[in-house]
Parts: C-alpha cells; structure tokens; sequence
C-alpha cells in the first residue's frame, strides 16, 4: 500500500465548497453572537465575568479538543472526525437557541465548541494531506483566510439584524440550521485522505514540540489570532458601551477591519512568492507593532471612537493575512506522517495562548479600552520576533 494520501479528484472550487464551510461556521459561532454580548448578562442572569467565559471558553476548547481530535484523526480516518464532529455542532447550537440559563448555556458552548474543533482539526488535515506538496497549498490557505474575513464583516452584522427582527435565540437557530447542509454535503463526497504511513505511525507529539519552526510559527499564528481575539472582546464594550455606538453602528464599523482583510486576501499570494515564509512572518508582526502604537496615541491624546480604536485596527489586519498565509506551512512542513496530529496540536497551542493570555489581557487591564489589544499585541509580536531571528541565525548555522 502507499504511503502517499490519496488524491481528490475534485478541482480546487468544488474540494472548497466540500471543506470550507466547517471552518467557516467554527468561526461564525463566535462572531454572530458579538453584537449581543453586551446584552447578555441581563438575559441569562449573570455577569459580564460568565458572559466573557463563553466566548474564552470556546477559544480554549477550540483548541484543546483538537489535541484529542486529531490523533484519534491519524487512527480512524478525517472523515469520522469530521461528521461527529459536525453532528455535535448542530445539535449544541440547537440547544443554546432553547437555553435561558447560564450553567447550561455555558456547557452548550463548551460542547459546540469541541464539535467545531472536531469539525476543524479533520478539515486542515485533509487539506494537509491532499495539497501539502502541491502548489494550491499557498493558494488554498489564502482563500480559507479571504472566506474567513468574510466572517467577522458579515457575522456580526447578521448577528445583529437577527436579534434585533426575531430576538437572540434566532442566532443560534441560523448556525444550527447552517451547519445543516454542510454535513449531508460531507456524508455524500468527503471520502477518507489519511495516508497510510499515519495508520502504520505512533509518533509522539515530541518531535512536534521540540521543532523551534513549530513554535516560531505557531506563536505567530498565535499573535494573529490572539489580536483578533482581543479585538472582538472589547470592541462590543469599546464602541457600544463608551462610544454610544447602536448593534447594527457597531457591526457595521467592526465589519470593516475583515474588508480590509478581505482586499489583503487578495494579494497575499504575491507578497509570499516575493518575501517567503520568514519575510511574510516578520512583517506581520511589524504591521502589529505598528498598530499597537498607533492604538496607543489614541487611548492616551483621544477618546473612544472609529478613528482611534478601528482605525488602526486596520494596519493590525494586514499584518494578520500576512502571518496567517504562511503560518501552518512554517509550523508543520516537516510532519506530513502525522498530519493530524500535528495540526491539532498547532491549533491547540494557538488557542490556548490566544484564549488565556488574551482573557487575562481583557480581565486584568481595562476591558473597555485599547489597553488588552496594545498589550496582547505588542508582546507577542516581540516574543514573535525573536524567535523568528533565532530559527534563521540556526538555520544560517546548520548551512
């Protein structure tokens, strides 16, 4: 038998059509629910600290449901993951609709969430281990972060309109009714892509983790997802609470940090021909930088508003396509034989350290502020930096 993965025959249009829409619904979970953060406390009979809980909680579970997803993905297939996993997502957004309490709420959170990581971990397998030494690698990564932007532009705003013409529980009802087709799309077409040598394999996460590419990558990865993720939790508090900003003014200001995204899309395959992986790396994370500082004068010499929150925001968007396009391919190019688990494991640290150190960030500093997103920003672009100039002096040294 091959050790190679088998090929889809599918051309790369209908392979997206099949794979895209579990990553994009793991992502709208979270958006479309944002414009009504603020109200949810009064709805559920808690505080803010539970309500932050839920959208912490579905970060961290995210992540460390893919760690157990994606082994069990290296011994019984992408395909099984991925249906159960999306089955449970279905259900527990279902269940949140019905939901007035805040135990259970929580719970049914917790439990989309692993769904969604299942779901997630057996989709980037897949595409690991059908494009991996294929051009449209590049190309595919791309258009997941172009379609993933489309999430934060258009999920709150939907969020909003949703609740406000047929009350909060409709958000949930969306995404369970969603998900719908996606999984009856996936139980006809998406066959089994594990390759053999991973049925054969029982390598241990240790060389993943004693990889220094690995964690080069996967910080940065985790400096753009966690700036997204601070973002998103204080922007609500930032322009509704302090700004005066309506659900649909929010959403719509909020909508154009994933347009500016969108348009960086559309060139990031260029800009990684020309710099690399280690050049797309290393500017993303100035462009953080940049507008960290940028957030920084505003918060000191101005008051909260589009121009000194979302704004800069925007250069802070560029430098996150720039590093989520290269990435997964920096961090796990050499472990192709354990697809799986390695990019659960990608994901899984990404999660962890977006999930606490940005909570921490939101909790400890001034949660209706810029502070937690300069914070979160700035260190890890540095500890980014860093790293990355340590990985090419070894490789300098190695040649």
């Amino acid at each position: 038998m091959s050790p190679k993965p088998p090929m889809w025959a599918y051309s790369l249009p209908t392979a997206l059509l099949l794979m895209a829409p579990f990553d994009i619904l793991a992502s709208l979970a979270m958006d479309v629910y944002l414009p009504i953060v603020p109200a949810m406390p009064g709805i559920l009979g808690t505080g803010p600290a539970i309500v932050q809980l839920t959208l912490s909680l579905y970060m961290v579970m995210l992540g460390l449901g893919q760690i157990i997803f994606g082994p069990i993905s290296d011994r019984i297939g992408r395909r099984p993951v991925l249906i159960g996993g999306a089955i449970l997502f279905v259900a527990a957004s279902f269940g949140l609709a019905a939901s007035s309490i805040a135990s259970s709420f929580v719970i049914l959170r917790f439990l989309q969430a692993v769904g969604a990581s299942a779901a997630m971990v057996a989709t980037f397998a897949t595409v690991r281990d059908v494009y991996a030494d294929r051009p449209e690698s590049v190309t595919i990564y791309s258009l997941f972060s172009s379609m993933l932007a489309f999430v934060p532009a258009l999920g709150p705003i939907a969020g909003a309109l949703l609740a406000d013409r047929f009350g909060w529980r409709a958000i949930f009802v969306t995404l369970g009714l969603l998900s719908v087709l996606p999984v009856l799309h996936a139980l006809l077409r998406w066959h089994e892509t594990r390759p053999v040598a991973a049925i054969r394999s029982r390598r241990s996460f240790l060389p993943v983790l004693r990889s220094l590419a690995f964690w080069t990558y996967t910080l940065g990865f985790s400096a753009a997802m966690g700036t997204f993720f601070v973002f998103f939790s204080t922007a609500p508090r930032v322009l509704i609470d302090r700004a005066g900003y309506s659900e649909l003014e929010f959403s719509l200001a909020f909508a154009t940090a994933a347009v500016v995204m969108i348009i960086t899309t559309r060139f990031a395959k260029r800009f990684v021909a020309r710099w690399g992986k280690a050049g797309s790396l290393s500017r993303g994370m100035v462009m953080l930088l940049l507008g960290a500082g940028f957030l920084s004068i505003g918060q000191v010499f101005g008051t909260p508003s589009f121009a000194t929150f979302i704004v800069p925001m925007w250069i802070m968007a560029i430098g996150i396509v720039f590093t989520v396009s290269v990435t997964a391919n920096g961090a796990l190019e050499k472990f192709g034989d354990i697809a799986g688990s390695a990019v659960a494991l990608h994901f899984c640290v990404q999660s962890l350290i977006t999930s606490i150190g940005g909570t921490l960030a939101v909790i400890r500093l001034q949660g209706d502020t810029a502070w937690p997103l300069v914070t979160y920003s700035a260190i890890m672009a540095v500890v980014v930096l860093i790293a990355l100039a340590w990985l090419q002096s070894r490789n300098r040294l190695r040649t």
